[in-house]
């Protein structure tokens, strides 16, 4: 009997209820370029359309309600006129033949009054500051002290997490992805660095995870198995995360969540991280029975030996997909790929959003 040969990126797959015709994934990408109330339009739809040859489109992260908003233009999913304008984006790019998850976020932390209704503290697990600046509509500011969540907080934030599952249904998405990353919300519940409760969403590893548990469960209810996915960051150090061991800490995670029917865990760990930096996806790997999706600086050769060795099943690219909206087809046939302008990733209008051209194969 023949060796069966090895996938590679361009390998169909099954994702939870899809069936993908590639592994490549655009990665959820914060661009800053939503409308006033945070609305989604025509040009944010032009903009996914033209990437929707992806196996899977990831949505930029999505507040699932006023609380939730940490930076300035970015969209969101829990008012009528959000729904509407993401529907934009969805038919633009079901109009594709893609396939679109929304990307449903809380910043917790960080954020500031300036960007909270009535100037109210932006809110986390416990009383703890990250490092660094808020940018606002009076420039940069200190991050302040957040609020520690009570527990009747932990509830309704649970319930918006819900909420925005079923809005993103109505957006007509495909399916969401949880963010549980880049030291947002359920990242700061997660990590011990900045975590410090003493009841039963803190302490343990147990309970620190509880929060990601209970929000996995009611987006899962909204959606039904194999239409939610999850990103987490073990060791990414944005917005001030430590965690004591990452290892322990993630593989831990991803075995919780084993049997709660996800259509796949997001991993990001970057591809040329130092020697230093603890590698978590072998022990997620070993954990986590399901779909993997890893993100992290990879390139042609780098994806294609991660997902031979088994040890992700899918590739989400993040910069090379703001100036290569074809990616697929460049990366199948071995064209030059274009570079990002940096200096136009976040905020602005069509320039260095929607005017990257693709570039058709001989």
């Amino acid at each position: 009997m023949a060796a069966r040969s090895k996938p590679n990126l361009f390998t169909p797959i099954t994702v939870g209820a899809l069936h993908l015709p590639n592994r490549v994934v655009m990665a959820p990408l914060t661009r800053n370029r939503a409308g006033p109330g945070n609305v989604p339009g025509a040009l944010n739809a032009t903009y996914y359309a033209q990437r929707a040859s992806a196996g899977l489109l990831i949505s930029e992260g999505s507040q699932i309600s006023p609380e939730g908003l940490g930076y300035q233009d970015t969209p969101g999913l829990h008012s009528d006129a959000q729904v509407e304008g993401w529907r934009l984006v969805t038919d633009a790019v079901h109009a594709r033949r893609g396939r679109i998850f929304l990307q449903l976020w809380h910043v917790g932390r960080v954020s500031h009054p300036l960007l909270q209704h009535g100037g109210a503290l932006p809110v986390a697990p416990s009383a703890i500051a990250p490092v660094g600046m808020s940018l606002t509509s009076q420039g940069k500011v200190p991050f302040v002290v957040p609020r520690a969540l009570e527990l009747a907080d932990i509830a309704r934030v649970v319930t918006e997490f819900a909420t925005g599952a079923r809005n993103a249904k109505a957006a007509g998405f495909d399916g969401v992805e949880i963010h549980g990353a880049n030291g947002y919300l359920l990242d700061q519940f997660i990590r011990d660095g900045s975590n410090h409760r003493a009841d039963h969403y803190g302490g343990s590893l147990e309970n620190r995870m509880r929060f990601t548990r209970e929000v996995v469960g009611a987006v899962i209810g909204e959606w039904g198995p194999g239409r939610v996915g999850l990103r987490l960051s073990p060791t990414n150090p944005n917005n001030s995360m430590t965690d004591s061991d990452p290892v322990a800490t993630f593989s831990g995670v991803a075995r919780a969540l084993a049997g709660m029917e996800l259509a796949y865990l997001h991993v990001v760990e970057h591809a040329t991280a130092s020697p230093s930096t603890p590698r978590t996806l072998p022990a997620i790997r070993a954990a986590f029975p399901g779909r993997i999706i890893v993100n992290g600086s990879f390139d042609l050769a780098s994806a294609t030996a991660v997902v031979q060795s088994g040890a992700a099943d899918l590739v989400a690219f993040g910069a090379l997909y703001i100036a290569n909206p074809d990616l697929v087809e460049r990366l199948r046939a071995g064209l030059p790929l274009a570079v990002p302008n940096r200096a136009t990733y976040y905020g602005g209008d069509e320039h260095g959003y929607t005017d990257y051209p693709a570039m058709a194969a001989d």
